[in-house]
């Protein structure tokens, strides 16, 4: 073996090293891109005894915004639709006193650190409205499906009743 031979043989090791660092270089940088816009949304029954406001809210405490693809919405175990306004006249039929409605139906965009009230009740009382709390907490279940910027993700939000 002479000296051109093994110059060649290193000269292909190092550029095949570089490749390869070069190559994990970039898939870790798509990684912690992909990490750098992740929503995360989480769903959570409030009741606000300052404000005397209670209901089911949805808070992105992602990095990124979060792009709804479905939802699941089920009444008393049955599945009845998606998050819509045809959906919340169904949920709220036989109720006396019509709650605040926020529909997060497919497109919707919730955006990293935006909060909001899927459903809820303004001047909120324990002994005059209990059927509320009783409809966010045992009776109503929404499920949103989701997804960062970059799609394929399938990820899903969910508050199981008490």
């Amino acid at each position: 073996m002479n000296s051109d031979t093994v110059t060649a043989i290193s000269a292909t090791a190092i550029a095949l090293g570089s490749l390869w660092i070069s190559y994990s270089q970039t898939r870790a940088t798509r990684l912690h891109n992909r990490q750098s816009v992740k929503p995360l949304l989480e769903m959570r029954t409030i009741k606000g005894y300052d404000d005397h406001r209670a209901g089911l809210q949805v808070i992105n405490a992602g990095l990124g915004p979060a792009i709804v693809t479905n939802s699941v919405v089920r009444l008393d175990g049955e599945a009845i639709g998606y998050w819509s306004l045809e959906v919340y006249r169904l949920v709220t039929a036989s109720v006396p006193v019509k709650p605040k409605v926020y529909c997060a139906g497919p497109g919707a965009v919730i955006l990293a650190g935006q909060s909001s009230f899927l459903l809820h009740l303004e001047g909120f009382r324990d002994d005059e409205h209990g059927w509320f709390w009783d409809l966010v907490t045992r009776r109503l279940v929404i499920e949103i499906h989701y997804e960062s910027l970059y799609g394929g993700e399938n990820f899903k939000a969910a508050l199981s009743p008490f």
